[in-house]
This record gives C-alpha cells, structure tokens and sequence, in this order.
C-alpha cells in the first residue's frame, strides 16, 4: 500500500453530515470518499501526474 498524508481537516458541519451520507451511500469511509472526490476533481482538471491518471478512481478502496 502506498503511503499517506495525514493532515487536520476543518469543515462546516454540515458538509460533513452530507460526505458522510454519501460515503455510507457508496460503502466507503469519509475519509475514502473525501479521497474520491478530490481524485475525480483532479482527474477532471487534467490535475494528476501521468502515471495516476491510469488509476481507478471508482475503486472502494
């Protein structure tokens, strides 16, 4: 497994609650879908270096 950036994160509550539904919609952990959505955002945006454009963002992991 590759290594991670632990980092604080500071959200309106209310975000949080609605991440957190749809995380528990898609079978993942906050965390996981907080990851999801900024590596679809980057993919997006033409934002990722080359080699993680292959990745599957879809993944549950």
């Amino acid at each position: 497994m590759s290594k991670r950036k632990s980092f604080a994160l500071r959200i309106d509550p209310d975000i949080f609650k609605q991440i957190e539904k749809w995380a528990d919609d898609e079978f993942r952990s906050v965390n996981g879908q907080i990851e999801w959505i900024i590596n679809k955002s980057l993919k997006e945006a033409k934002r990722l270096p080359k080699k993680d454009q292959n990745k599957d963002i879809n993944s549950n992991e």
